[in-house]
């Protein structure tokens, strides 16, 4: 005979999946923003509190009697220099200043100007005319190679050399020069190197800015000259 089959409850079954099903449908929390007022992002927070400062402290009074300084203007300067350095130009809010090295006015220890030279100076001679300069000063200045005697003597002739040039091109303007040699003195880059030395040996024009330019003539206009010419005699 065959034996009857075995009936199992369902209700442990149902059970499970009762269990199953809710573990599934749980909703999840809903998120909610930090709103506390003046929060701010994890590692923002002041290190320290602002200190605050009394103006009426007595460390920020001056002393009874004390002055402020006269207040004064600075003077801008600006330098421009060709990329070789042969030529550099220094201006400031008074003064204007050409430099230029003795390779390209003059041969090796020579104060005779090269063919080159001429151009270089009439184009320092026009800008001369445009800031109606009527002071100008040409200084010679050679590198520390050699006596010091020499190098004095050198300077000079090169400044008188450049002088010579400038002096025709502006003629008839009333400019006074002081033309000087200063020889190794007063030195723009290091001895040390060539490249130092070569703008050592320089001739510097030099001249104030800002001077009084010559008056404009007014030209008179039709209808006084009609006026005088009917004046009574």
């Amino acid at each position: 005979m065959r034996a009857a089959p075995v009936r199992r409850p369902v209700t442990g079954l149902l059970g499970a999946l009762v269990l199953l099903t809710g573990v599934h449908l749980a909703a999840p929390s809903p998120a909610h923003a930090d709103e506390t007022p003046g929060a701010v992002p994890p590692g923002t927070e002041a290190s320290a509190p602002v200190p605050e400062i009394d103006p009426a402290a007595p460390g920020l009074k001056m002393r009874e009697g004390a002055t402020l300084a006269a207040a004064k203007v600075l003077p801008i300067v600006s330098i421009v220099e060709s990329e070789g350095g042969e030529e550099r130009r220094e201006e400031t809010s008074t003064n204007l200043k050409f430099a230029l090295q003795a390779e390209v006015l003059f041969g090796k220890d020579s104060a005779k100007l090269t063919p080159e030279a001429n151009s270089r100076i009439a184009a320092i001679a026009e800008e001369i005319k445009k800031q109606n300069a009527t002071k100008l000063r040409v200084f010679g200045f050679t590198d520390d190679l050699g006596s010091a005697a020499h190098g004095d003597v050198l300077s000079k002739q090169r400044a008188d050399a450049v002088h010579g040039v400038l002096s025709p091109l502006l003629a008839g303007r009333n400019i006074t020069y002081e033309i000087r040699g200063y020889g190794e003195q007063y030195p723009i880059a290091d001895n040390s190197t060539e490249e130092g030395r070569r703008k050592n040996r320089r001739v510097e024009v030099s001249f104030p800015t800002g001077g009084p330019r010559p008056p404009r003539r007014r030209p008179r206009s039709r209808s006084s000259r009609a006026t005088r010419s009917c004046a009574a005699p």
